[in-house]
């Protein structure tokens, strides 16, 4: 006779360590191989990237799944996993319809808050 197995629903770990920052800087490290000047660059282009994309999805356009889509991937290069998730949300409400602009807004504000960071990052 074989034991009876127990089903367990799943439950996530929470994070070893508290995490606070948008940014996830070892990832961005390991990203950028360690040089902090090219941490420094890809920072500064990523807010210029996030800036103008937002821009171009205010007004929901045609392209903005495409648009979002981008920031997405961008998103996950530096380790701005917060942005990377609000923009996934954005694809899908885009996708099913299920509230577009509350998506937007939540993107634009996960931009500004890593925004926030890279300029604290970049100042010193």
């Amino acid at each position: 006779m074989m034991p009876e197995l127990q089903r367990m629903d799943w439950m996530p770990s929470p994070p070893l360590a508290p995490f606070d920052s948008p940014l996830d800087l070892e990832h961005l490290s390991r990203m950028t191989l360690g040089d902090v000047e090219l941490e420094q660059e890809v920072l500064s282009m990523f807010a210029e990237q996030a800036v103008r994309l937002i821009a171009a999805m205010a007004a929901l356009p045609a392209e903005a799944g495409a648009l979002a889509h981008k920031l997405k991937g961008s998103a996950r290069g530096i380790g701005a996993f917060a942005v990377a998730d609000a923009a996934a949300g954005l694809e899908m409400a885009i996708r099913t319809g299920d509230n577009p602009p509350r998506a937007f807004a939540t993107l634009k504000e996960a931009v500004v808050e890593v925004r926030t960071a890279i300029e604290a990052i970049l100042k010193h």
